[in-house]
């Protein structure tokens, strides 16, 4: 079984740096997962103006207010079958800060219908993102959202934008360093730079057979 990054690039998977491939290249049937550690080297966030936005995001794993430098972090991709059989990524980022700790969860599907990655955001799958993927000249991956859709009971309908943001992550690996580089950028287009971090981790492949508690969100939407 292929991942579902491979699914969207097809071919183009194969012009990602190895490293990248290795990373963004396993399945549920692997049995294994990624973790990275590392440092960021600085956590930023948008004008007074934004921080009510990421108030209501901390409420569920998405996004927070807290900014610095130099903080420990970490993120962890299990790969596994949800409970409506679609190949699942999850993206738990903890970020350990002097004050509180703060998580960024987000869970990754592949939908058949639009060839393309679905990001649920939070730990209750509330927000389901289109995710566009591409590959970068120095052979990472650039990650862009698009479309925004909130789901909640029986309610749906499409997010409005002034109250969210648009994300572009480029992940690439440093042959000098040995390390992954990461730079993440959260921006409105009405008002602004909202959230954002850059930094370098490393990564640890370890054998798994079933993901760990707290790593699943606590709601499966079924709505992409």
């Amino acid at each position: 079984m292929t991942s579902i990054y491979q699914e969207v690039l097809g071919s183009k998977f194969n012009e990602l740096h190895p490293q990248i491939q290795r990373r963004f290249g396993f399945s549920s049937k692997d049995g294994i997962a990624a973790i990275g550690k590392g440092v960021m080297a600085q956590v930023w966030r948008g004008r007074f103006y934004t921080v009510p936005f990421l108030y209501v995001g901390a409420w569920r794993n998405i996004m927070f207010p807290a900014s610095g430098q130099n903080v420990p972090f970490s993120v962890e991709n299990y790969a596994y079958c949800d409970g409506y059989g679609r190949e699942t990524v999850t993206w738990i980022r903890t970020f350990h800060f002097p004050e509180k700790i703060r998580r960024f969860d987000a869970t990754m599907i592949y939908s058949h219908q639009r060839n393309l990655i679905v990001d649920y955001l939070g730990s209750h799958q509330h927000l389901a993102v289109d995710i566009h993927l591409s590959v970068a000249e120095n052979g990472g991956m650039q990650i862009r959202s698009g479309e925004q859709r909130f789901y909640e009971g029986k309610i749906g309908f499409r997010f409005p934008m002034l109250f969210s943001g648009y994300a572009n992550v480029s992940e690439w690996y440093d042959d000098a360093t040995e390390k992954f580089q990461i730079e993440v950028s959260v921006q409105n287009r009405i008002w602004g730079p909202l959230f954002g971090y850059r930094g370098s981790f490393d990564v640890e492949y370890v054998p798994v057979t079933e993901v760990p508690a707290g790593m699943k969100p606590w709601h499966e939407e079924l709505r992409e």
